[in-house]
Protein backbone atom coordinates (compact mmCIF):
# COMPACT_ATOMS: atom_id res chain seq x y z
CA UNK A 1 0.00 0.00 0.00
CA UNK A 2 1.45 3.31 -0.95
CA UNK A 3 0.41 7.09 0.13
CA UNK A 4 -0.45 8.61 -3.41
CA UNK A 5 -1.40 11.93 -3.87
CA UNK A 6 -3.90 13.19 -7.27
CA UNK A 7 -4.11 16.54 -8.32
CA UNK A 8 -6.71 17.23 -11.40
CA UNK A 9 -8.43 20.40 -11.54
CA UNK A 10 -11.33 18.01 -12.79
CA UNK A 11 -13.25 16.26 -10.21
CA UNK A 12 -14.68 13.58 -11.97
CA UNK A 13 -11.32 12.65 -13.27
CA UNK A 14 -10.04 12.71 -9.44
CA UNK A 15 -12.82 10.47 -8.38
CA UNK A 16 -12.32 8.31 -11.37
CA UNK A 17 -8.94 7.84 -10.33
CA UNK A 18 -9.47 7.68 -6.35
CA UNK A 19 -11.58 4.65 -7.11
CA UNK A 20 -8.79 3.01 -9.52
CA UNK A 21 -6.51 3.37 -6.59
CA UNK A 22 -8.37 2.34 -3.54
CA UNK A 23 -9.59 -1.05 -5.21
CA UNK A 24 -5.65 -1.73 -4.67
CA UNK A 25 -5.51 -0.65 -1.30
CA UNK A 26 -3.51 2.77 -1.48
CA UNK A 27 -3.90 5.49 0.33
CA UNK A 28 -5.38 8.32 -1.65
CA UNK A 29 -5.29 12.15 -0.97
CA UNK A 30 -6.90 13.95 -3.90
CA UNK A 31 -6.79 17.77 -4.95
CA UNK A 32 -8.12 20.04 -7.34
CA UNK A 33 -6.34 22.96 -6.48
CA UNK A 34 -2.48 23.23 -7.23
CA UNK A 35 -1.34 25.32 -3.51
CA UNK A 36 -3.70 22.47 -1.45
CA UNK A 37 -1.57 19.70 -2.91
CA UNK A 38 1.83 21.70 -2.84
CA UNK A 39 0.85 22.33 0.77
CA UNK A 40 0.11 18.67 2.00
CA UNK A 41 2.92 17.42 0.21
CA UNK A 42 5.56 19.73 2.76
CA UNK A 43 3.78 18.46 5.63
CA UNK A 44 3.08 14.29 5.01
CA UNK A 45 5.13 11.55 3.26
CA UNK A 46 3.60 10.92 -0.31
CA UNK A 47 5.08 7.92 -2.67
CA UNK A 48 3.62 8.67 -5.84
CA UNK A 49 2.11 11.91 -7.09
CA UNK A 50 -0.27 11.85 -10.28
CA UNK A 51 -0.82 14.91 -11.70
CA UNK A 52 -2.71 16.66 -14.16
CA UNK A 53 -0.76 18.49 -16.96
CA UNK A 54 -3.26 21.03 -17.92
CA UNK A 55 -4.47 22.85 -14.68
CA UNK A 56 -6.46 26.36 -13.63
CA UNK A 57 -3.25 27.84 -12.16
CA UNK A 58 0.19 26.18 -13.02
CA UNK A 59 0.80 23.41 -15.03
CA UNK A 60 1.56 20.74 -13.94
CA UNK A 61 4.78 20.33 -14.75
CA UNK A 62 5.18 23.55 -12.33
CA UNK A 63 3.47 21.47 -9.78
CA UNK A 64 6.22 18.54 -10.54
CA UNK A 65 8.79 20.44 -10.13
CA UNK A 66 7.66 22.13 -6.37
CA UNK A 67 7.03 18.90 -5.34
CA UNK A 68 10.01 17.82 -6.25
CA UNK A 69 12.15 20.53 -3.99
CA UNK A 70 10.75 19.37 -1.20
CA UNK A 71 10.97 15.58 -1.42
CA UNK A 72 13.40 14.89 -4.40
CA UNK A 73 12.83 11.54 -4.11
CA UNK A 74 8.53 11.25 -4.98
CA UNK A 75 7.86 9.80 -7.88
CA UNK A 76 5.38 11.15 -10.39
CA UNK A 77 2.73 10.16 -13.25
CA UNK A 78 1.89 12.74 -15.46
CA UNK A 79 -1.47 13.02 -17.08
CA UNK A 80 -2.67 14.90 -20.14
CA UNK A 81 -5.61 15.07 -22.25
CA UNK A 82 -3.56 17.28 -24.92
CA UNK A 83 -0.32 15.10 -25.55
CA UNK A 84 2.48 17.27 -26.89
CA UNK A 85 5.79 15.74 -27.22
CA UNK A 86 7.37 18.90 -25.76
CA UNK A 87 5.06 18.32 -22.34
CA UNK A 88 6.60 14.05 -22.41
CA UNK A 89 9.79 15.24 -22.66
CA UNK A 90 9.71 18.18 -19.96
CA UNK A 91 7.87 15.76 -17.23
CA UNK A 92 10.73 13.20 -17.79
CA UNK A 93 13.31 15.35 -17.72
CA UNK A 94 11.80 16.95 -14.06
CA UNK A 95 11.85 12.63 -12.84
CA UNK A 96 8.05 11.72 -13.51
CA UNK A 97 8.12 7.94 -14.48
CA UNK A 98 5.32 7.75 -16.13
CA UNK A 99 2.97 9.85 -18.89
CA UNK A 100 -0.69 8.89 -18.71
CA UNK A 101 -2.94 9.98 -21.92
CA UNK A 102 -6.73 10.90 -21.00
CA UNK A 103 -9.18 9.51 -21.07
CA UNK A 104 -8.21 7.21 -18.61
CA UNK A 105 -7.77 3.40 -19.25
CA UNK A 106 -8.02 1.53 -15.75
CA UNK A 107 -5.86 -1.36 -16.43
CA UNK A 108 -3.06 1.09 -17.81
CA UNK A 109 -2.89 2.99 -14.99
CA UNK A 110 -3.24 0.18 -12.35
CA UNK A 111 -0.36 -1.22 -14.53
CA UNK A 112 1.75 2.13 -14.62
CA UNK A 113 1.46 2.64 -10.89
CA UNK A 114 2.64 -0.93 -9.97
CA UNK A 115 5.70 -0.29 -12.22
CA UNK A 116 6.42 2.79 -10.69
CA UNK A 117 5.84 1.79 -7.48
CA UNK A 118 7.83 -1.10 -7.82
CA UNK A 119 10.80 0.64 -9.03
CA UNK A 120 13.58 2.27 -7.03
Amino acid sequence: MANILVLDDVEDAVELIKRILKRKKHQVFDFTKEEEAIEFVKKNPVDLAILDIKLKKMSGVDVLRELKKINPNIKAIMLTGYPTVETAKESLKLGASEYCIKPIDKDELEEKVAKVLSSN
